[in-house]
């Protein structure tokens, strides 16, 4: 496939031009001496965060399955065949019941997620109320609806969103090999209109779908360059769905994934860097460099869309083991 290059246009008021990272001085990130990288992503994380702290996020998932889009690693895709049922939109009460149960765990993020190409009116009409609903409970609010216009942007920002998910996945030149029903730039569009409205942003990708260290390094480069960079950089480790295209798709060596947490950190300092999808597959100590290469941020609790995910319990007994503490102030 040809590779492309990507450009974020600018923001009306931007922040501060962040620095411009190639996909070479990346990988060569990637390449340093393990001790070295970690040493690296340390000290960047030490002076932009409490090293001890961990953002806890709870995920849940509104609409489930029927997705028009054929991403080769979702189980939720009408495409594929893993088992994943399409359900109807869920109720503002059940919505409500999910967000209050996560905030009396301890989370200070409530996610919500649909399985859409890109909501409709009437859907849009539903997660408005849901998105005043739970933010009226204390907590933050994040959505991840598909592709977004920028009326739907607009209403967000009103409703009260204050982060909206959108993940580029991968590097433009191995995109077409994960996903064919919507290209790169489609995803860039969606996330300059949720930075033009003047929301949070929260995008990232997923390790181990196949990709080659320059394709990895590839994906930290197009985040990092955004301007400004995006506030939330969730990183999953691709948990592998039978039924779906990567479901034999071979595993990373877990270093590899530590390293990209640590060139996510050292190229976007302040920015909450997300240990996401994957976390069950992975062992207190992968999880424990995770957090040194400069995670700071967790999904919580027992599922994330429709996946697992460790447990509420685990996650308390490998942060007190760490002695790590939840981030209580809000952000």
């Amino acid at each position: 496939m040809q590779t492309k290059t990507v450009e974020f246009a600018r923001p009306a008021q931007s922040q501060t031009t962040p620095q411009r990272w190639s996909v070479a001085e990346v990988e060569a990130l990637f390449k340093l001496p393990f001790s070295d990288l970690m040493y690296r992503a340390q000290q960047v994380h030490r002076e932009h965060f409490d090293p001890n702290a961990v953002q806890l996020s709870t995920l849940l998932s509104i609409k489930t399955g029927g997705c028009a889009e054929d991403c080769g690693y979702c189980s939720q895709s009408s495409y594929h065949s893993a088992g994943v049922e399409n359900t109807k939109m869920l109720e503002l009460d059940e919505v409500l019941k999910a967000a209050k149960a996560a905030k009396q765990a301890g989370a200070g993020r409530f996610c919500m997620g649909a399985a859409w190409r890109e909501p409709s009116r009437e859907d849009m009409t539903a997660v408005l109320d849901m998105v005043k609903e739970v933010r009226a409970l204390g907590l933050e609010t994040c959505a991840t609806l598909g592709m977004l216009n920028d009326e739907q942007a607009g209403q967000l920002r009103d409703a009260g969103l204050d982060y909206y998910n959108h993940n580029l996945d991968t590097a433009p030149e191995f995109y077409g090999n994960i996903i064919s029903t919507r290209d790169y730039q489609d995803r860039i569009d969606t996330l300059e209109r949720v930075r033009n409205a003047g929301m949070h942003v929260c995008s990232g990708g997923i390790i181990g779908m196949g990709e080659s260290l320059t394709q990895r390094a590839g994906l930290i480069a197009q985040l990092a360059n955004m301007d400004p960079y995006p506030e939330s950089v969730p990183i999953n480790n691709l948990v592998k769905v039978e039924g779906t295209p990567l479901a034999d798709t071979e595993d990373i060596d877990p270093l590899d994934f530590v390293r990209t947490i640590a060139a996510a950190r050292i190229t976007m300092p302040q920015a909450f860097v997300r240990l996401s999808a994957g976390r069950g597959e992975m062992s207190d100590a992968v999880q424990a460099l995770c957090f040194l290469a400069g995670a700071n941020s967790i999904f919580y609790g027992d599922q994330l869309l429709t996946t697992g995910n460790p447990a509420v319990e685990r996650d308390r007994a490998l942060m007190d083991k760490l002695g790590m503490h939840p981030l209580t102030d809000n952000h």
